[in-house]
């Protein structure tokens, strides 16, 4: 599937299309990278998506200049709740409700940095569903209970986000949020990223708490395509 760009307020932004097979209309995902960008773990994310029958885009959100700047900015965006990369991703799901192939219906997921853009977004109005994998914790955490319906997945090996998963299901349930919130034991942070790291760095990756881990991500896909089929179809 082909890259492509979408408009959004500073500027025309690159973004990875995947589209499904078929005649639409389809609901709408927008598909939030981690801190690593645009990697090939990135793409596979968002055409599983379309062979599951989501219209799914990715922008590809460090392309504004230089790339270190630009993952230094991005991730500051998620903690102040502003800036050009919140605006990109609200603009992401525009572009899809304008795109004749869209129901109107468009959910978020996204993956750390991206997870954290989930739950920024969530409230917004402007999402219908998101699904935050063990999304870093936005500036807007207060607000959360005004979210859309959330699907949230969370490893309790995670060192970066201790009681995460406990403290935002105590927030959506709180706010009589439609959720699904898991932890799942044994496992650590980016446990759905499969960034296909030779097998001689992988001890470092399991060191650090970032292996992937196929059991695990099977089981959270399985939950966010169930609840993205209600709350998107």
């Amino acid at each position: 599937m082909p890259m492509t760009t979408f408009d959004a307020p500073a500027g025309p932004l690159p973004a990875y299309a995947a589209t499904p097979d078929g005649e639409g209309p389809w609901p709408g995902v927008v598909v939030v990278h981690d801190a690593f960008g645009m990697t090939d773990d990135l793409r596979r994310i968002t055409d599983r998506f379309a062979a599951n029958g989501y219209l799914a885009i990715a922008p590809a959100l460090f392309r504004r200049g230089n790339r270190l700047a630009c993952v230094v900015t991005t991730l500051r965006s998620v903690g102040k709740g502003s800036g050009p990369a919140v605006d990109d991703v609200l603009a992401a799901a525009a572009h899809l409700r304008a795109d004749d192939r869209c129901t109107g219906k468009v959910g978020s997921v996204g993956f750390c940095m991206g997870g954290g853009f989930a739950l920024l977004t969530a409230p917004s109005g402007v999402f219908d569903a998101a699904a935050p994998n063990y999304g870093i914790w936005p500036g807007n955490r207060a607000e959360l209970a005004a979210a859309c319906p959330t699907v949230a997945s969370y490893g309790a090996a995670d060192r970066m986000l201790p009681d995460a998963a406990a403290e935002l299901d105590a927030q959506l349930t709180a706010g009589g949020v439609p959720h699904d919130v898991k932890e799942y034991p044994g496992v650590g942070h980016s446990f759905m990223n499969d960034w296909g790291t030779p097998w001689p760095l992988r001890f470092v990756e399991r060191t650090a708490g970032l292996a992937y881990s196929r059991p695990e991500s099977e089981d959270a896909w399985a939950r966010i395509l169930a609840f993205f089929g209600e709350h998107l179809r």
